[in-house]
């Protein structure tokens, strides 16, 4: 018999679960929730979870699992992807909080507060539990296809890895930390360390979906210390640009992208709170932690092991289910210990001289007035038409001239880019990695837009 697991880990039916807007949602009327929407879910397997608030989203996180169900979690929700998603689950539906929801599945809107408060009242207010080897969720990668790919995530393996994540973090024993996030829930990163870390250590999920500034740290200045940011690369640059103090947090908490190391030491003197970064894939969950500020290796999480085979490294473990191969250049330096050297699928070679884009990006982004960049590799072409690196480029402040200058000194010449782009912003989703498809669509129009600039002149 499978062993079974509470669906959160708060000591009494009194402690904080979340804060929404300022507010205290107990334990109690978080099972409660569970209870009221796990009754009312439409007939079927498969619930694709479109719930923005956070503390909605971890409701009905909940109530799929204690009916039986199975949490949908694709990382967009473009026609094309809902429409394979069909294929994957023909029985699926959707719960949402969004009014202007344009997913193509039935769609079931979250209940009112005012008709879930009500109705709650009369029922088990008495924590569930659910089986370990419970799948929780599907979470999808894009394969070499372009089709989705699911990852099953079961009960046991994510709970292991959470409570793992929380002591890799310090995350205090015994204390509430108010867990804010920048990254969308149904992000494995988000899922993992804005829902789940606080369901399963006792902490409390911060409701807003913070995505600018102002917004960040109003979601910051409502909720009291111990407090933690969980964040990206893309968001505290943002941060950094706010000329007023910035409210005090714990911990702050990175991932999607390496941080750069003047971002990191910027970050950790405008918090006052030591920052640390997580690296994992939705493959494997979260595996390994640093401090950027004091050492570029990582520390692989304690319960997980790295192999070396046929020129790769696996991680495997813990609540890595299968050995899996990582698609990163990792060096080992220990067993528990290694570095990151970009993607595999980043390497370059370029007049008989190989690199990385990671390398080509951390320097790019070192240059002062560079508040966002990114190299940018065309694909090749069955016409055999010779590709050249590209830039993209947000510095107001500098020209082209003063970038390449720039690069000259910290990179070799064989890969410069032509052209580099001055852009307003880049093409970002909402956890801040650039799409290859979206930097494919960005190159070819501002090529035709300079090639068409160029034919006017002439």
């Amino acid at each position: 018999m499978s062993l079974s697991i509470p669906l959160i880990s708060h000591p009494d039916p009194g402690s904080i679960l979340a804060w929404r807007d300022g507010i205290v949602v107990t334990a109690q009327e978080y099972v409660r929730d569970v209870r009221f929407l796990a009754e009312r879910l439409p007939a079927g397997t498969h619930v694709l979870n479109d719930c923005h608030d956070r503390y909605r989203f971890a409701v009905a996180l909940g109530a799929i699992l204690v009916s039986g169900k199975i949490n949908l979690l694709p990382s967009t929700r473009t026609p094309e992807t809902i429409r394979q998603l069909r294929k994957f689950a023909p029985d699926a539906c959707c719960i949402t909080d969004q009014e202007d929801c344009a997913i193509g599945l039935p769609r079931m809107v979250y209940p009112s507060e005012a008709e879930m408060t009500s109705a709650g009242q009369r029922l088990d207010p008495e924590v569930p539990a659910i089986t370990a080897d419970k799948t929780v969720a599907y979470v999808f990668t894009s394969g070499s296809t372009g089709e989705p790919v699911a990852h099953r995530k079961t009960w046991g393996n994510l709970v292991l890895n959470v409570q793992t994540e929380s002591a890799e973090l310090s995350l205090e024993k015994g204390l509430s930390y108010a867990i804010v996030g920048t990254v969308p829930a149904q992000h494995m990163y988000g899922l993992e360390s804005t829902i789940l870390i606080a369901m399963l250590n006792g902490h409390a999920i911060v409701s807003s979906q913070s995505f600018y500034p102002a917004d960040i740290c109003r979601s910051l200045e409502q909720v009291p210390m111990p407090r933690a940011l969980v964040t990206t690369p893309v968001h505290l640059r943002s941060l950094m640009a706010v000329g007023q103090p910035l409210p005090k947090v714990s911990v702050l908490v990175s991932a999607t992208a390496p941080l750069a190391p003047q971002l990191a030491l910027e970050a950790e003197k405008r918090f006052d709170a030591p920052l640390l970064e997580i690296y994992g894939s939705t493959e494997t969950g979260q595996i390994a932690t640093r401090r950027p500020t004091r050492s570029p290796e990582w520390n692989l999480f304690p319960t997980l092991k790295m192999q070396e085979r046929e020129g790769r490294v696996w991680i495997s473990g813990g609540h890595v289910e299968l050995p899996m191969p990582m698609n990163d250049v990792i060096e080992r330096k220990s067993d528990k210990r290694f570095q990151l050297h970009g993607r595999l699928a980043d390497l370059i070679n370029i007049a008989g001289k190989r690199t990385s884009l990671a390398f080509l990006n951390h320097h790019l982004n070192a240059i002062p007035g560079v508040e966002d960049g990114v190299f940018y590799m065309p694909p090749e072409t069955d016409t055999g038409e010779v590709k050249r690196l590209q830039a993209f480029v947000v510095a107001p402040s500098l020209q082209v001239r003063e970038i390449l200058t720039a690069l000259r000194e910290r990179i070799d010449s064989a890969f410069l880019p032509r052209p580099v782009f001055l852009v307003d912003e880049l093409p970002r989703n909402g956890t801040g990695k650039l799409p290859q498809r979206a930097l494919a669509e960005l190159s070819e129009r501002l090529i035709n837009m300079r090639k068409a600039a160029l034919s006017e002149a002439e």
